[in-house]
Protein backbone atom coordinates (compact mmCIF):
# COMPACT_ATOMS: atom_id res chain seq x y z
CA UNK A 1 0.00 0.00 0.00
CA UNK A 2 0.98 3.65 -0.28
CA UNK A 3 3.15 4.93 2.57
CA UNK A 4 3.11 8.64 3.27
CA UNK A 5 4.72 10.03 6.39
CA UNK A 6 4.91 13.76 7.13
CA UNK A 7 8.26 15.22 8.16
CA UNK A 8 9.13 15.49 11.83
CA UNK A 9 7.46 18.50 13.44
CA UNK A 10 9.47 21.02 15.39
CA UNK A 11 6.62 21.54 17.83
CA UNK A 12 4.38 18.57 18.56
CA UNK A 13 2.22 20.17 21.23
CA UNK A 14 -0.80 20.69 18.99
CA UNK A 15 -3.14 17.71 19.11
CA UNK A 16 -4.41 18.24 15.58
CA UNK A 17 -1.13 17.66 13.74
CA UNK A 18 -0.93 14.35 11.83
CA UNK A 19 0.26 11.50 14.01
CA UNK A 20 3.52 10.14 12.64
CA UNK A 21 3.56 6.36 12.18
CA UNK A 22 6.51 4.27 11.08
CA UNK A 23 4.44 1.10 10.87
CA UNK A 24 1.50 2.05 8.65
CA UNK A 25 0.51 4.57 6.03
CA UNK A 26 -1.55 7.51 7.19
CA UNK A 27 -5.04 7.47 5.69
CA UNK A 28 -5.90 11.10 4.89
CA UNK A 29 -9.56 10.69 5.86
CA UNK A 30 -8.45 9.87 9.42
CA UNK A 31 -6.45 13.10 9.88
CA UNK A 32 -7.73 16.54 10.82
CA UNK A 33 -4.96 18.54 9.16
CA UNK A 34 -3.28 17.77 5.82
CA UNK A 35 -0.51 15.17 5.94
CA UNK A 36 2.28 17.69 5.38
CA UNK A 37 1.24 19.94 8.29
CA UNK A 38 4.06 21.04 10.60
CA UNK A 39 4.88 23.98 12.84
CA UNK A 40 7.89 26.19 12.13
CA UNK A 41 10.25 28.07 14.46
CA UNK A 42 7.88 31.06 14.45
CA UNK A 43 5.13 28.86 15.93
CA UNK A 44 3.18 29.12 12.67
CA UNK A 45 1.30 26.36 10.88
CA UNK A 46 3.02 25.18 7.70
CA UNK A 47 1.21 23.18 5.01
CA UNK A 48 2.92 21.84 1.91
CA UNK A 49 6.06 23.69 2.99
CA UNK A 50 4.20 27.03 3.02
CA UNK A 51 3.65 29.20 6.08
CA UNK A 52 -0.11 29.76 6.36
CA UNK A 53 0.32 33.27 7.76
CA UNK A 54 2.50 34.18 4.78
CA UNK A 55 -0.06 32.69 2.38
CA UNK A 56 -2.76 34.94 3.85
CA UNK A 57 -0.48 37.97 3.51
CA UNK A 58 0.12 37.08 -0.15
CA UNK A 59 -3.33 35.90 -1.27
CA UNK A 60 -5.70 37.44 1.29
CA UNK A 61 -8.42 35.77 3.32
CA UNK A 62 -10.64 33.86 3.51
CA UNK A 63 -8.37 31.46 1.66
CA UNK A 64 -8.78 27.80 0.76
CA UNK A 65 -5.41 26.03 1.04
CA UNK A 66 -5.16 22.64 -0.71
CA UNK A 67 -2.27 20.30 0.06
CA UNK A 68 -1.40 18.44 -3.14
CA UNK A 69 0.39 15.58 -1.38
CA UNK A 70 -2.62 14.77 0.81
CA UNK A 71 -4.97 14.76 -2.18
CA UNK A 72 -2.66 12.55 -4.24
CA UNK A 73 -2.14 10.19 -1.32
CA UNK A 74 -5.89 9.64 -0.95
CA UNK A 75 -6.18 8.96 -4.69
CA UNK A 76 -3.34 6.44 -4.59
CA UNK A 77 -4.64 4.66 -1.51
CA UNK A 78 -8.03 4.11 -3.16
CA UNK A 79 -6.50 3.07 -6.48
CA UNK A 80 -3.86 0.76 -5.01
CA UNK A 81 -6.19 -0.81 -2.44
CA UNK A 82 -8.57 -1.95 -5.17
CA UNK A 83 -5.69 -3.31 -7.23
CA UNK A 84 -4.43 -5.19 -4.20
CA UNK A 85 -7.69 -6.73 -2.98
CA UNK A 86 -9.73 -7.16 -6.18
CA UNK A 87 -8.81 -9.80 -8.72
CA UNK A 88 -10.80 -8.20 -11.54
CA UNK A 89 -10.66 -4.79 -13.21
CA UNK A 90 -11.38 -1.75 -11.03
CA UNK A 91 -11.81 1.98 -11.49
CA UNK A 92 -11.96 4.71 -8.85
CA UNK A 93 -13.88 7.80 -9.92
CA UNK A 94 -13.91 11.08 -8.01
CA UNK A 95 -17.34 12.42 -7.06
CA UNK A 96 -16.55 15.93 -8.20
CA UNK A 97 -19.61 17.52 -6.60
CA UNK A 98 -17.39 17.64 -3.49
CA UNK A 99 -15.18 20.18 -5.26
CA UNK A 100 -15.33 20.70 -9.00
CA UNK A 101 -12.59 22.89 -10.40
CA UNK A 102 -9.98 22.44 -13.11
CA UNK A 103 -7.02 21.84 -10.80
CA UNK A 104 -8.69 19.24 -8.57
CA UNK A 105 -10.06 17.36 -11.58
CA UNK A 106 -6.65 17.43 -13.28
CA UNK A 107 -4.87 16.10 -10.20
CA UNK A 108 -7.19 13.15 -9.64
CA UNK A 109 -7.16 12.33 -13.36
CA UNK A 110 -3.36 12.33 -13.37
CA UNK A 111 -3.53 9.63 -10.66
CA UNK A 112 -5.60 7.43 -12.96
CA UNK A 113 -9.00 8.24 -11.46
CA UNK A 114 -12.15 8.98 -13.40
CA UNK A 115 -14.70 11.70 -12.63
CA UNK A 116 -18.32 11.49 -11.50
CA UNK A 117 -20.33 14.55 -12.60
CA UNK A 118 -23.91 15.57 -11.84
CA UNK A 119 -24.49 18.50 -14.20
CA UNK A 120 -23.52 19.90 -17.56
CA UNK A 121 -21.26 22.37 -15.77
CA UNK A 122 -19.37 19.65 -13.94
CA UNK A 123 -19.08 17.68 -17.20
CA UNK A 124 -17.68 20.74 -18.96
CA UNK A 125 -15.18 21.28 -16.11
CA UNK A 126 -13.97 17.67 -16.25
CA UNK A 127 -13.57 17.71 -20.03
CA UNK A 128 -11.79 21.08 -19.92
CA UNK A 129 -9.42 19.67 -17.29
CA UNK A 130 -8.45 16.98 -19.78
CA UNK A 131 -10.30 14.02 -18.26
CA UNK A 132 -10.89 11.24 -20.81
CA UNK A 133 -14.59 10.90 -21.64
CA UNK A 134 -14.54 7.13 -21.11
CA UNK A 135 -13.67 7.81 -17.46
CA UNK A 136 -16.53 10.27 -16.88
CA UNK A 137 -19.84 9.08 -15.38
CA UNK A 138 -22.84 11.44 -15.50
CA UNK A 139 -25.24 11.17 -12.54
CA UNK A 140 -28.35 13.15 -11.58
CA UNK A 141 -32.04 12.59 -10.88
CA UNK A 142 -33.34 15.26 -13.28
CA UNK A 143 -30.95 15.71 -16.18
CA UNK A 144 -32.23 18.18 -18.76
CA UNK A 145 -32.57 17.26 -22.41
CA UNK A 146 -29.66 19.60 -23.15
CA UNK A 147 -27.51 17.81 -20.57
CA UNK A 148 -28.40 14.40 -21.97
CA UNK A 149 -27.50 15.51 -25.49
CA UNK A 150 -24.23 16.96 -24.19
CA UNK A 151 -23.46 13.68 -22.40
CA UNK A 152 -24.19 11.65 -25.54
CA UNK A 153 -22.06 13.89 -27.72
CA UNK A 154 -19.26 13.82 -25.13
CA UNK A 155 -19.30 10.00 -25.15
CA UNK A 156 -19.35 9.66 -21.37
CA UNK A 157 -21.26 7.00 -19.42
CA UNK A 158 -24.75 8.08 -18.35
CA UNK A 159 -26.03 6.78 -15.02
CA UNK A 160 -29.79 6.64 -15.62
CA UNK A 161 -31.80 7.48 -12.53
CA UNK A 162 -35.49 6.96 -13.35
CA UNK A 163 -38.09 5.92 -15.92
CA UNK A 164 -38.60 9.40 -17.36
CA UNK A 165 -34.89 9.80 -18.01
CA UNK A 166 -34.57 6.32 -19.49
CA UNK A 167 -37.41 6.79 -21.98
CA UNK A 168 -36.26 10.33 -22.81
CA UNK A 169 -32.73 9.10 -23.44
CA UNK A 170 -33.90 6.37 -25.79
CA UNK A 171 -35.99 8.91 -27.74
CA UNK A 172 -33.07 11.36 -27.96
CA UNK A 173 -30.69 8.71 -29.30
CA UNK A 174 -33.21 7.67 -31.92
CA UNK A 175 -33.83 11.29 -32.96
CA UNK A 176 -30.11 11.95 -33.36
CA UNK A 177 -29.82 9.09 -35.88
CA UNK A 178 -26.42 8.41 -34.42
CA UNK A 179 -24.50 5.23 -35.11
CA UNK A 180 -23.18 5.27 -31.55
CA UNK A 181 -25.03 3.65 -28.68
CA UNK A 182 -24.39 5.57 -25.44
CA UNK A 183 -23.11 3.56 -22.50
CA UNK A 184 -25.50 3.64 -19.57
CA UNK A 185 -25.68 2.31 -16.04
CA UNK A 186 -28.87 1.95 -14.03
CA UNK A 187 -29.04 3.55 -10.60
CA UNK A 188 -31.05 1.38 -8.22
CA UNK A 189 -32.19 2.03 -4.66
CA UNK A 190 -30.94 -0.83 -2.49
CA UNK A 191 -33.09 -0.16 0.57
CA UNK A 192 -30.12 -0.12 2.94
CA UNK A 193 -30.11 2.23 5.93
CA UNK A 194 -27.00 3.77 7.45
CA UNK A 195 -26.45 6.14 10.36
CA UNK A 196 -25.75 9.55 8.91
CA UNK A 197 -27.53 12.88 8.43
CA UNK A 198 -30.96 12.39 6.84
CA UNK A 199 -30.07 14.84 4.05
CA UNK A 200 -27.16 12.68 2.89
CA UNK A 201 -28.77 9.24 3.14
CA UNK A 202 -29.52 8.05 -0.38
CA UNK A 203 -29.75 4.26 -0.21
CA UNK A 204 -32.98 3.85 1.79
CA UNK A 205 -36.25 3.33 -0.05
CA UNK A 206 -37.59 6.83 0.68
CA UNK A 207 -35.08 8.63 -1.54
CA UNK A 208 -35.40 10.82 -4.60
CA UNK A 209 -32.59 8.86 -6.27
CA UNK A 210 -32.74 5.67 -8.29
CA UNK A 211 -35.17 3.08 -9.60
CA UNK A 212 -37.28 1.30 -6.99
CA UNK A 213 -36.10 -2.27 -6.40
CA UNK A 214 -39.67 -3.42 -7.03
CA UNK A 215 -39.25 -2.32 -10.66
CA UNK A 216 -36.28 -4.58 -11.39
CA UNK A 217 -38.09 -7.10 -13.59
CA UNK A 218 -39.91 -4.47 -15.61
CA UNK A 219 -36.72 -2.36 -15.86
CA UNK A 220 -34.45 -5.16 -17.06
CA UNK A 221 -37.11 -6.37 -19.50
CA UNK A 222 -37.44 -2.86 -20.98
CA UNK A 223 -33.71 -2.23 -21.25
CA UNK A 224 -33.07 -5.60 -22.87
CA UNK A 225 -35.24 -4.53 -25.82
CA UNK A 226 -33.56 -1.16 -26.43
CA UNK A 227 -31.00 -1.38 -29.22
CA UNK A 228 -30.35 2.39 -29.06
CA UNK A 229 -28.49 2.15 -25.75
CA UNK A 230 -25.74 -0.02 -24.34
CA UNK A 231 -26.45 -0.91 -20.72
CA UNK A 232 -23.15 -1.93 -19.10
CA UNK A 233 -23.93 -2.10 -15.39
CA UNK A 234 -25.73 -1.07 -12.22
CA UNK A 235 -25.02 1.60 -9.64
CA UNK A 236 -26.09 2.23 -6.05
CA UNK A 237 -25.07 4.68 -3.35
CA UNK A 238 -26.20 4.47 0.27
CA UNK A 239 -25.13 7.86 1.59
CA UNK A 240 -22.27 10.00 2.78
CA UNK A 241 -20.08 10.46 5.87
CA UNK A 242 -20.54 6.80 6.85
CA UNK A 243 -18.37 5.18 9.52
CA UNK A 244 -20.04 1.75 9.56
CA UNK A 245 -18.60 -1.04 7.43
CA UNK A 246 -21.52 -3.48 7.35
CA UNK A 247 -23.85 -1.38 5.12
CA UNK A 248 -21.33 -1.40 2.28
CA UNK A 249 -20.80 -5.15 2.70
CA UNK A 250 -24.57 -5.61 2.49
CA UNK A 251 -24.73 -3.36 -0.56
CA UNK A 252 -22.07 -5.32 -2.41
CA UNK A 253 -23.96 -8.58 -1.85
CA UNK A 254 -27.27 -7.10 -3.01
CA UNK A 255 -25.72 -5.69 -6.18
CA UNK A 256 -24.32 -9.06 -7.25
CA UNK A 257 -27.88 -10.40 -6.99
CA UNK A 258 -28.91 -7.65 -9.41
CA UNK A 259 -26.28 -8.80 -11.89
CA UNK A 260 -27.66 -12.32 -11.71
CA UNK A 261 -31.23 -11.13 -12.27
CA UNK A 262 -30.17 -8.98 -15.22
CA UNK A 263 -28.54 -12.02 -16.83
CA UNK A 264 -31.89 -13.81 -16.77
CA UNK A 265 -33.17 -11.09 -19.13
CA UNK A 266 -30.24 -11.50 -21.49
CA UNK A 267 -28.37 -8.45 -20.18
CA UNK A 268 -24.63 -8.94 -19.88
CA UNK A 269 -23.81 -6.33 -17.26
CA UNK A 270 -20.06 -6.02 -16.82
CA UNK A 271 -19.75 -3.05 -14.42
CA UNK A 272 -20.78 -2.63 -10.81
CA UNK A 273 -20.58 0.75 -9.09
CA UNK A 274 -20.87 0.61 -5.29
CA UNK A 275 -20.87 4.40 -4.84
CA UNK A 276 -18.84 6.08 -2.14
CA UNK A 277 -19.69 7.47 1.26
CA UNK A 278 -16.65 6.73 3.44
CA UNK A 279 -16.59 9.20 6.32
CA UNK A 280 -13.77 11.47 7.47
CA UNK A 281 -12.51 13.08 10.66
CA UNK A 282 -14.07 16.48 11.31
CA UNK A 283 -13.31 16.23 15.03
CA UNK A 284 -10.86 14.23 17.14
CA UNK A 285 -13.73 11.97 18.30
CA UNK A 286 -14.58 10.83 14.76
CA UNK A 287 -13.30 7.34 14.00
CA UNK A 288 -13.88 6.39 10.36
CA UNK A 289 -12.30 3.30 8.77
CA UNK A 290 -9.18 3.96 6.74
CA UNK A 291 -9.46 3.92 2.96
CA UNK A 292 -7.90 0.46 2.84
CA UNK A 293 -10.22 -0.83 5.58
CA UNK A 294 -13.21 0.39 3.54
CA UNK A 295 -12.05 -1.12 0.25
CA UNK A 296 -11.01 -4.57 1.46
CA UNK A 297 -14.38 -5.98 2.64
CA UNK A 298 -16.20 -4.67 -0.43
CA UNK A 299 -13.79 -6.52 -2.70
CA UNK A 300 -14.07 -9.68 -0.60
CA UNK A 301 -17.89 -9.72 -0.58
CA UNK A 302 -18.19 -9.16 -4.33
CA UNK A 303 -15.64 -11.83 -5.15
CA UNK A 304 -17.31 -14.33 -2.80
CA UNK A 305 -20.80 -13.56 -4.12
CA UNK A 306 -19.75 -13.83 -7.77
CA UNK A 307 -17.99 -17.12 -7.11
CA UNK A 308 -21.11 -18.43 -5.34
CA UNK A 309 -23.32 -17.51 -8.30
CA UNK A 310 -20.76 -18.62 -10.87
CA UNK A 311 -20.63 -15.09 -12.31
CA UNK A 312 -17.55 -13.48 -13.86
CA UNK A 313 -16.09 -10.64 -11.84
CA UNK A 314 -17.50 -7.30 -13.00
CA UNK A 315 -15.45 -4.17 -13.41
CA UNK A 316 -15.67 -2.75 -9.89
CA UNK A 317 -16.19 1.00 -9.58
CA UNK A 318 -16.41 3.26 -6.57
CA UNK A 319 -16.91 7.02 -6.40
CA UNK A 320 -15.47 8.67 -3.27
CA UNK A 321 -15.69 12.44 -2.98
CA UNK A 322 -15.45 13.76 0.57
CA UNK A 323 -12.87 11.16 1.68
CA UNK A 324 -10.63 12.08 -1.27
CA UNK A 325 -10.53 15.84 -0.95
CA UNK A 326 -11.89 17.05 2.40
CA UNK A 327 -8.83 16.57 4.60
CA UNK A 328 -6.44 17.93 1.98
CA UNK A 329 -7.79 21.45 2.51
CA UNK A 330 -8.12 24.03 5.25
CA UNK A 331 -9.67 27.48 5.19
CA UNK A 332 -7.72 30.40 6.64
CA UNK A 333 -9.54 33.45 8.01
CA UNK A 334 -8.45 36.70 9.62
CA UNK A 335 -9.89 37.41 13.06
CA UNK A 336 -11.62 40.76 13.44
CA UNK A 337 -13.86 41.93 16.25
CA UNK A 338 -14.77 40.19 19.49
CA UNK A 339 -17.82 40.54 21.73
CA UNK A 340 -17.88 39.27 25.31
CA UNK A 341 -21.26 38.72 26.93
CA UNK A 342 -20.62 38.13 30.65
CA UNK A 343 -21.70 34.71 31.92
CA UNK A 344 -22.99 33.75 28.45
CA UNK A 345 -20.33 33.56 25.74
CA UNK A 346 -17.64 35.38 23.79
CA UNK A 347 -18.05 35.85 20.05
CA UNK A 348 -14.94 36.04 17.87
CA UNK A 349 -15.72 37.22 14.35
CA UNK A 350 -13.91 36.26 11.15
CA UNK A 351 -13.88 37.67 7.63
CA UNK A 352 -15.92 34.82 6.13
CA UNK A 353 -18.57 32.37 7.25
CA UNK A 354 -21.67 30.83 5.74
CA UNK A 355 -20.92 32.01 2.21
CA UNK A 356 -17.64 30.05 2.05
CA UNK A 357 -18.75 27.22 4.40
CA UNK A 358 -22.52 26.69 4.49
CA UNK A 359 -22.31 23.24 6.11
CA UNK A 360 -22.70 24.33 9.77
CA UNK A 361 -25.90 26.27 9.09
CA UNK A 362 -27.18 23.62 6.64
CA UNK A 363 -26.21 20.32 8.27
CA UNK A 364 -25.26 21.46 11.80
CA UNK A 365 -21.76 20.29 10.89
CA UNK A 366 -19.00 20.51 13.50
CA UNK A 367 -15.43 21.60 12.77
CA UNK A 368 -12.17 22.06 14.63
CA UNK A 369 -9.91 25.07 14.42
CA UNK A 370 -6.46 26.38 15.36
CA UNK A 371 -4.83 29.79 15.40
CA UNK A 372 -2.20 29.40 12.69
CA UNK A 373 0.22 31.94 14.16
CA UNK A 374 -0.04 30.60 17.74
CA UNK A 375 0.20 26.85 17.30
CA UNK A 376 1.82 26.00 20.65
CA UNK A 377 0.05 28.62 22.76
CA UNK A 378 -2.07 27.16 25.58
CA UNK A 379 -5.82 26.87 25.02
CA UNK A 380 -7.21 29.41 27.49
CA UNK A 381 -10.42 30.60 25.83
CA UNK A 382 -13.75 29.05 24.91
CA UNK A 383 -15.32 31.15 22.18
CA UNK A 384 -17.94 31.00 19.45
CA UNK A 385 -16.60 31.65 15.94
CA UNK A 386 -19.03 33.96 14.18
CA UNK A 387 -19.19 34.72 10.49
CA UNK A 388 -19.58 38.23 9.11
CA UNK A 389 -22.93 37.72 7.39
CA UNK A 390 -26.12 39.44 8.43
CA UNK A 391 -27.59 36.24 9.90
CA UNK A 392 -27.75 35.26 13.57
CA UNK A 393 -27.28 31.67 12.46
CA UNK A 394 -23.97 32.42 10.74
CA UNK A 395 -21.96 30.57 13.38
CA UNK A 396 -19.04 28.51 12.15
CA UNK A 397 -18.02 26.81 15.40
CA UNK A 398 -19.58 26.86 18.86
CA UNK A 399 -17.44 26.52 21.99
CA UNK A 400 -14.12 26.48 20.16
CA UNK A 401 -11.07 25.98 22.35
CA UNK A 402 -8.45 28.58 21.42
CA UNK A 403 -5.48 30.45 22.82
CA UNK A 404 -6.02 34.12 23.61
CA UNK A 405 -6.80 35.73 20.27
CA UNK A 406 -6.30 39.22 18.90
CA UNK A 407 -7.45 41.12 15.86
CA UNK A 408 -5.32 40.06 12.92
CA UNK A 409 -4.67 36.50 14.10
CA UNK A 410 -5.11 33.79 11.46
CA UNK A 411 -7.80 31.25 12.25
CA UNK A 412 -7.63 27.94 10.35
CA UNK A 413 -10.65 25.65 10.05
CA UNK A 414 -9.76 22.07 9.17
CA UNK A 415 -11.15 19.55 6.68
CA UNK A 416 -12.86 22.07 4.41
CA UNK A 417 -12.09 20.54 1.01
CA UNK A 418 -15.51 18.95 0.50
CA UNK A 419 -18.73 20.89 -0.04
CA UNK A 420 -17.27 24.23 1.06
CA UNK A 421 -16.21 25.91 -2.17
CA UNK A 422 -18.69 23.83 -4.17
CA UNK A 423 -21.62 25.04 -2.02
CA UNK A 424 -20.31 28.59 -1.55
CA UNK A 425 -22.42 31.61 -2.43
CA UNK A 426 -22.35 35.38 -2.78
CA UNK A 427 -24.75 35.93 0.10
CA UNK A 428 -24.58 39.58 1.24
CA UNK A 429 -22.65 40.12 -2.01
CA UNK A 430 -19.48 38.71 -0.55
CA UNK A 431 -17.00 37.60 -3.17
CA UNK A 432 -15.96 33.95 -3.16
CA UNK A 433 -12.50 33.27 -1.72
CA UNK A 434 -9.35 32.39 -3.60
CA UNK A 435 -7.83 28.90 -3.45
CA UNK A 436 -4.18 27.92 -3.61
CA UNK A 437 -2.49 24.58 -4.19
CA UNK A 438 0.60 24.05 -2.03
CA UNK A 439 3.44 21.59 -2.58
CA UNK A 440 7.14 21.56 -1.75
CA UNK A 441 7.14 25.13 -0.47
CA UNK A 442 5.40 26.53 -3.54
CA UNK A 443 1.87 27.96 -3.71
CA UNK A 444 -0.08 28.18 -6.96
CA UNK A 445 -3.37 29.96 -7.40
CA UNK A 446 -6.09 27.56 -8.59
CA UNK A 447 -9.09 29.85 -8.04
CA UNK A 448 -8.90 33.63 -8.24
CA UNK A 449 -10.67 35.67 -5.59
CA UNK A 450 -13.82 37.18 -7.01
CA UNK A 451 -13.91 40.96 -7.37
CA UNK A 452 -16.76 43.41 -6.95
CA UNK A 453 -16.87 43.56 -10.74
CA UNK A 454 -17.42 39.79 -10.81
CA UNK A 455 -20.42 40.21 -8.51
CA UNK A 456 -22.28 42.42 -11.00
CA UNK A 457 -20.96 40.82 -14.20
CA UNK A 458 -24.21 38.95 -14.89
CA UNK A 459 -26.48 41.77 -13.70
CA UNK A 460 -28.63 43.56 -16.26
CA UNK A 461 -29.87 47.11 -15.73
CA UNK A 462 -32.69 48.14 -18.12
CA UNK A 463 -32.06 51.42 -19.90
CA UNK A 464 -35.08 53.12 -18.35
CA UNK A 465 -33.65 52.43 -14.89
CA UNK A 466 -30.23 53.65 -15.93
CA UNK A 467 -31.79 56.98 -16.90
CA UNK A 468 -33.52 57.35 -13.53
CA UNK A 469 -30.40 56.42 -11.60
CA UNK A 470 -28.34 59.02 -13.46
CA UNK A 471 -30.78 61.72 -12.36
Amino acid sequence: MVSTHPPEVQYSGNQYLPKISKEAALSPNQQLLPLTSTVNSKDCLVIGGCDVKTLVQQFGSPLYIVDEETLRTACRQYRDSFKHYYKGESQVIYASKAWSCLAVCAIVASEGLGIDVVSGGELYTALTAGVASDKIYFHGNNKSIEELVYAIESDCTIVVDNWNELRTLVDIVKSLHSASHPRIMLRLTPGIECHTHEYIRTGHLDSKFGFDPGDLDELFAFVSKQSAINCVGVHAHIGSQIFERQPHRDLAGVMVQWLEKAASYGLNLTELNVGGGLGICYTESDDPPSIEEWVKPICEVIQEACAGQNLPLPKLICEPGRSLVANSCVTAYTIGSAKKIPDIRTYVSIDGGMSDNPRPITYQSVYRTVVANKMSAPMTETVTIAGKHCESGDILIKNAQLPKTETGDILVVMATGAYNYSMSSNYNRLSRPAAVLVANGEANLILRRETYQDLVRQDCLPERLTHKVSQ
